[in-house]
């Protein structure tokens, strides 16, 4: 009969309609917030489905800023169940937004040879998501993406109560001796294996001075994969970039308590 044949179909669509997970309702939007008389804007993404304070990741960008791929970045974040915080370094409040590479490398210069400003701008950051209504500000970690990296691990150095601080690719910089004596949380260093601007004897250098200062740490590097990842340019990459958030949203997991 038609009806015998039809009800199973009709069981098995009702199954997995129950069985399904409920979709994230993820709401999007920005936070104008300032750094002295710089104007900043901060891209933040949450579940609404959720209720309650929850942990919160503090996103620092590449040396694109606050591009379209930094804002997607975000939202993936915020799919774990987490406020996202996607920071303003460069100043998008002001309009600040980098067309090419030549203005990336302007804008990270500033900063890279001002590592006090580059601290102070991320607290700026860090204030203003402590500050949101949604977030247990004592669980808040730092996700840098490149440049990001960079920024994340020197802003590590202030002792700032942060539960973990996460550079995927990060653009490594020579640090200030003993810099990691004061970090708190874990460090995740997520690195491909063939990363010619920021190769492996940069990454343990990082790695040599986390263990000095027994900082609990972990790191993965990709074989195959440059810098930039990102940004996939091939499957590598691509595949790269999903295992980095995969370690990212394990280890998150494991510092929040979740």
């Amino acid at each position: 009969m038609i009806i015998a044949r039809i009800l199973p179909a009709i069981l098995a669509v009702a199954l997995f309609l129950f069985a399904a997970p409920a979709q994230a309702d993820i709401k999007k939007g920005w936070i104008d917030y300032t750094h002295g008389t710089k104007k900043l804007k901060a891209y933040v993404v949450h579940d609404e489905a959720q209720n309650g304070k929850r942990p919160a990741i503090l996103m620092i960008h590449g040396q694109d800023g606050m591009s379209a791929n930094t804002r997607l970045l975000a939202e993936r974040f915020a799919k774990f169940g987490y406020v996202s915080f996607a920071a303003d370094i460069f100043g998008f409040g002001e309009g600040i937004l980098p067309r090419d590479v030549a203005e990336s490398r302007e804008q990270t210069t500033i900063y890279r040879n001002d590592r006090a400003l580059m601290r102070a701008r991320t607290q700026a950051g860090l204030d203003a998501l402590a500050a949101h209504p949604l977030v247990d500000s004592a669980r808040i970690a730092v996700v840098g993406f490149c440049f990001g990296g960079d920024v994340g691990f020197e802003f590590g150095s202030t002792g700032a109560p942060l539960a973990a601080n996460i550079a995927i690719h990060g653009s490594f910089s020579k640090y200030e001796p003993s810099w990691a004596k004061n970090a708190k949380g874990r460090f995740l260093i997520l690195h491909g294996s063939e990363d010619k601007p920021y190769p492996l004897t940069v990454v343990n250098r990082v790695i040599d001075e986390l263990r000095g200062a027994n900082v609990p740490f972990q790191v993965e590097i990709y074989g195959g994969v440059g810098h930039g990842f990102y940004k996939p340019a091939n499957k590598a990459e691509e595949r790269a970039l999903e295992l980095s958030f995969a370690s990212t949203a394990r280890n998150l997991r494991e510092v929040f308590g979740d």
